[in-house]
């Protein structure tokens, strides 16, 4: 996405970025013909969205590196090639616990939106794991909606 200046039809470039502290983001963008600015605020589910999706903002502070994106996924995705149990069973305490999904719930999720249902699987995934829940079911979607004050959503 690129911002235009309307009166120069200038690309605006990226100026600066600020993280209040309440869940915000905000981006100005300058046209370097004229100087005009314009700003962008996110609210907290905006911000929060952006960057599940790897999105940084402000540009690039180092080039592109050969497998980038999908070194990122292994260096941060844990799951992506480990071979993690199910439940916990006789599994030590501090090993990663990993959550299966049932039919009905998976079924559930696939009605979210595709643009946010990575956002929601993993809010029911966290939700399991903080618990120790091994399988998440429909019943678990609704007990997090309702500790989580997600009802509404």
């Amino acid at each position: 996405m690129k911002f235009l200046c309307v009166g120069c039809d200038a690309v605006m470039g990226f100026a600066e970025r600020e993280l209040p502290g309440d869940g915000t983001m905000t981006a100005v963008f300058t046209c370097p013909a004229c100087g005009r600015e314009v700003a962008m605020l996110t609210n907290p589910m905006e911000t929060q969205l952006v960057a599940s999706l790897g999105v940084k903002v402000g540009g690039r502070t180092v080039e592109e590196q050969p497998f980038e994106l999908i070194r990122g996924s292994v260096a941060g995705g844990g799951d992506v090639f480990e071979d993690v149990p199910t439940g916990r069973g006789d599994v030590p305490e501090d090993a990663p616990l990993r959550v299966t999904w049932a039919a009905d719930a998976t079924e559930r999720l696939n009605r979210v939106p595709a643009f946010v249902r990575g956002m929601v699987k993993r809010i029911y995934n966290d939700y399991a794991k903080e618990r120790g829940i091994g399988t998440i079911t429909t019943e678990v979607m609704d007990r997090a909606r309702s500790e989580l004050g997600l009802e509404g959503m």
